[in-house]
């Protein structure tokens, strides 16, 4: 109401906007709905925490929202493979071995959210509720305390404040849920875990793996441990999840839930509490801070449909955004006490981002099993494409020095391959310092 050139608000006014920051007061607040969001979301929720997760993509549901996922290889316009045109208008994201006609949908296309690179860094992201969830290689190999213990040891960087001792109750109550297949192969420096049964290996891969044990003793090759369920517990039944089916087809979304994702997972079972809360379409600006109160009191959001900013408001609030974009929405949560950058006194936030070590291919050819097919479909490999011959995956693992090195591999035939001899390919995804 205007009285002359002044306004006031009525009673009737105040009530609503007390009733309006009610509305948009929770417990928690989770920033990010992939993996680690959508855990920090059940965690939460099952403590009878009132949560709100904020994802600035669009919504897609279990079983409703995986279009693709029960195509024929006919059905697609260009069976499966990228247009020209898209690989040159898309020359980072095309190199994700995922990013293909059956899944590019679930990624940020080139020019959607485009970045300037002085040096060569590859940012893949997925902006819909489960990011990358959906898109993950579902390698879940523990650390160990060589790893942890690495700075330390060799005298670089920062020592870890914490060992695998610490880590290793929450590395077992996260596989339990989760659903992680392997051997348990006795290595101290990749530890066992609570494995559901291990996929077979092929006879080449076998070969391989009895050939590398009898000549290099301090080498092994073992079957990497994945979030497939190869063989599911009654938590997993809980969750409405399956048995892998060994389709092959995971970047597409799995309807039966045979491999772990937000999606198929964890955030049903949060919202089976009643107690969250999902907010789509929804971009997270800043992170409020109160300098009187000297903490955190809630965050800045932009509705990416509407246009509108709305602030909500927790005393508890987990930022679970992906490296890059957890660090922009920190620097831009500007105060007195922060000025540049929420938590940034060191000014080195943002700063100092490893980049993931993609792949090298090496490969050899062995003349035998003629009689035996070397392809099939087994899904736990990051590069199972049609006519790549890749569907497999170990782990070829060797100390040397102060070294660690973890290769992760697999077999199969192409159409280069001579009749008759069986193709081992190595994919180099983490040759790593230790820590």
């Amino acid at each position: 109401m205007r009285a002359g050139t002044k306004s006031f608000l009525t009673y009737s006014d105040m009530a609503n906007l007390v009733d309006s920051v009610k509305d948009r007061t929770f417990d928690a607040i989770v920033i990010g709905s992939g993996i680690s969001g959508g855990w920090a979301a059940k965690e939460l929720t099952e403590k009878g925490l009132k949560t709100l997760v904020l994802e600035r993509g669009r919504d897609v549901k279990h079983l409703v929202d995986y279009p693709t996922t029960n195509m024929n290889p006919w059905e697609f316009e260009h069976r499966g493979q990228l247009t020209a045109q898209e690989k040159e208008q898309n020359p980072v994201v095309s190199k994700c071995y995922a990013f293909r006609e059956d899944a590019k949908h679930f990624f940020v296309k080139d020019n959607e959210h485009p970045y300037v690179q002085e040096k060569p860094f590859d940012w893949i992201r997925g902006y819909q509720v489960g990011g990358k969830s959906l898109l993950w290689a579902r390698q879940t190999q523990r650390w160990s305390d060589f790893d942890f213990e690495g700075p330390a040891r060799d005298g670089f960087a920062v020592d870890w404040p914490i060992r695998y001792k610490d880590i290793a109750p929450w590395y077992s109550y996260v596989e339990k849920f989760a659903g992680i297949s392997g051997n348990k192969d006795g290595l101290a420096e990749l530890p066992d875990g609570e494995f559901l049964p291990a996929l077979e290996l092929s006879c080449v891969e076998n070969y391989f793996k009895d050939f590398v044990s009898k000549n290099y003793k301090d080498r092994h090759v073992i079957y990497a441990r994945c979030a497939h369920l190869t063989q599911p517990q009654q938590i997993h039944l809980d969750q409405g999840r399956a048995q892998c089916q060994n389709r092959n087809l995971c970047q597409r979304g799995c309807p039966f839930g045979g491999y772990f994702s937000s999606n198929s997972s964890t955030l049903p079972w949060a919202m089976k509490t009643g107690n969250l809360t999902l907010r789509p379409f929804s971009v997270v600006h800043s992170i409020i801070y109160d300098d009187e109160k000297g903490k955190a009191t809630g965050v800045r959001v932009i509705d990416t449909q509407t246009k509108e900013s709305i602030e909500y408001y927790a005393k508890v609030i987990f930022v679970n955004a992906a490296a890059l974009n957890t660090n922009l929405i920190l620097l831009n949560s500007t105060s007195k006490r922060f000025p540049n950058g929420l938590g940034n006194d060191s000014g080195v936030l943002g700063k100092y981002v490893a980049f993931h070590n993609y792949r090298a291919r090496i490969s050899a050819e062995y003349e035998g099993f003629a009689d035996q097919t070397t392809e099939g479909g087994r899904p736990t490999s990051q590069c199972a494409q049609a006519g790549d011959g890749f569907p497999s995956r170990l782990c070829f693992w060797t100390l040397r020095g102060k070294i660690q090195f973890r290769i992760l591999g697999g077999r199969g035939r192409n159409t280069e391959t001579k009749p008759g001899r069986s193709q081992i390919r190595s994919l180099a995804c983490g040759l790593a310092h230790d820590g």
